[in-house]
């Protein structure tokens, strides 16, 4: 069996697929590199790449034994304005510019807005940003048929160029045609999450969801500052969350990006649903081989937050040194997870349990690994909610998952701290125990003497029974025992 230390982090990485990394051979260096996870863009490529793409994964999965998870990131409405006669005009700092539906193309008084939708809810005062920000508009007047604005930042403007509306609900559905057709392919290719990009409101979630006929998880990407005004609804709606700090840093302030980084990473946490931290992280490693200092700082501060999951975009997908943003990223996260201060920081958020007896025995796993020394938790599930909850406690030992689910095992690699495996069922106590040390011994979770809990429900195989936590010591004369049958191979996984 191929051994890939999994106990050396418990932050997870989710690495962007592209032209750069798609192959094979790539795929398996950034999972040794210590990739957990691939995104692929559906912004980008069309279906048959994505096919070729996602079997590549699937298949260095069978060759490292090794769950790995599959988000498919959804590309979602964008507002872009029309063309110019000249492919490109330039609009006069502190000049009027004015935004019409007349389709004939554009020059440096007006343009077309081919999105009739936004001519009724615009408002004086309001801003339009193009182009990622670069130019910023402010609107003087709004009718049904035009709407003029004030440059406060003029600049080039040029063909299809992004709109965005940071001041208003834009009244347009999360999930273009587009996204409803990449939807429909994710979920036939087996996708184990999806990516719902620009969510304004739950009913966004609600209706991805409702589209996704219970195959997948849904990740809700926070980008638009709409969604921070329902931002609890919006978790409660998803099955994680994603702090897309692109096009959130378009909308905001610059330096309104990291407290509200900061809120939504421990709100997701008090939930117990993986957060993950995306964008911009290790930027510069796109051209180059080194990050800068302040990239390091960045993330090495969403690791210190507690985030599940830090991702790479374009320095995976598209860069120049891919394999080594992956290195890292992992050299950065376990450099954090190693200092003694770092137990504090992650444990500022007040985390309080649900009244449940699964809720009270994941605490309780945290508690026992902080009084005892324990090599790590066994847990033992069929839909990943017991790792959920064990995860929300960010105890101080890796957790192995042990699941007869493989859906349950991929979605781990996106979970904090989880090792998964995907082993047969158990059905009996004793069952449980002689697996969790076997698997404890092969996966390097101890060795002689060592000391782990092991969580489960009884009986066996009910969803949501988790109501059993034993302590187990590992004998010598289990080891033996497990080489025996490791050369059987009988207890494969």
């Amino acid at each position: 069996m191929t051994k890939l230390n999994p106990r050396g982090r418990k932050v997870k990485i989710l690495a962007t697929l592209g032209p750069a990394s798609s192959d094979p051979e790539m795929i398996e260096k950034l999972v040794r590199a210590g990739a957990d996870a691939f995104r692929v863009n559906m912004s980008h490529a069309d279906h048959s790449v994505h096919t070729k793409t996602i079997a590549n994964v699937r298949a260095v999965e069978k060759k490292l034994r090794k769950p790995i998870a599959i988000l498919a990131d959804l590309q979602g409405p964008k507002l872009r304005v029309g063309a110019f006669k000249d492919g490109r005009a330039v609009i006069r700092h502190s000049g009027h510019f004015t935004f019409d539906r007349n389709p004939e193309p554009g020059d440096e008084n007006r343009v077309c807005l081919p999105h009739p939708e936004l001519f009724g809810i615009l408002q004086k005062g309001q801003r339009l940003l193009i182009d990622d920000g670069k130019l910023r508009l402010r609107v003087i007047r709004a009718s049904e048929d035009e709407i003029l604005c004030s440059a406060e930042v003029g600049g080039v403007i040029s063909d299809r160029k992004g709109v965005n509306i940071p001041d208003a609900v834009v009244p347009v559905p999360a999930l273009t045609e587009k996204d409803r057709r990449d939807l429909a392919f994710a979920i036939e290719h087996g996708a184990d999450f999806i990516g719902l990009s620009f969510v304004q409101r739950p009913e966004d979630v609600a209706e991805c969801r409702r589209l996704m006929g219970g195959h997948g998880a849904l990740i809700a990407k926070i980008e638009k500052p709409a969604a921070l005004e329902t931002l609890e609804g919006i978790i409660e709606l998803s099955d994680g969350i994603m702090v897309a700090r692109g096009d959130l840093g378009v909308e905001l302030l610059p330096e309104e990006v990291p407290p509200i980084q900061k809120r939504i990473v421990e709100l997701t946490r008090r939930s117990g649903k993986p957060v993950i931290v995306a964008t911009q992280m290790l930027e510069s490693m796109i051209e180059s081989p080194a990050p800068t200092r302040a990239e390091v700082s960045d993330v090495a501060n969403a690791v210190y937050d507690g985030a599940d999951a830090v991702m790479l975009s374009a320095e995976t997908a598209a860069g120049q040194w891919p394999e080594e943003a992956v290195t890292i990223m992992h050299r950065i996260a376990t450099q954090v997870e190693n200092d003694s201060y770092y137990r504090q920081r992650v444990h500022l958020a007040e985390i309080n349990p649900d009244q449940t007896t699964a809720d009270a025995l994941a605490k309780a796993c945290a508690a026992i690994a902080d009084t005892v020394t324990l090599t790590g938790v066994i847990v033992f599930t069929g839909s990943g909610s017991t790792s959920r909850r064990v995860a929300r406690e960010r105890p101080s030992v890796p957790m192995l998952v042990l699941t007869p689910s493989m859906n349950t095992a991929r979605r781990s690699a996106l979970l904090w701290g989880a090792h998964a495996v995907h082993t047969r069922d158990i059905g009996s106590f004793e069952e449980m125990i002689a697996k969790g040390k076997r698997m404890a011994l092969r996966h390097g979770f101890g060795v002689a003497g060592s000391k782990l809990v092991a969580l489960a429900g009884v009986p066996f195989g009910t969803p949501g029974a988790t109501n059993l936590l034993h302590v187990v010591t590992l004998r010598g004369n289990e080891l033996e025992l497990y080489r025996a049958v490791e050369e059987d191979g009988s207890d494969a996984d």
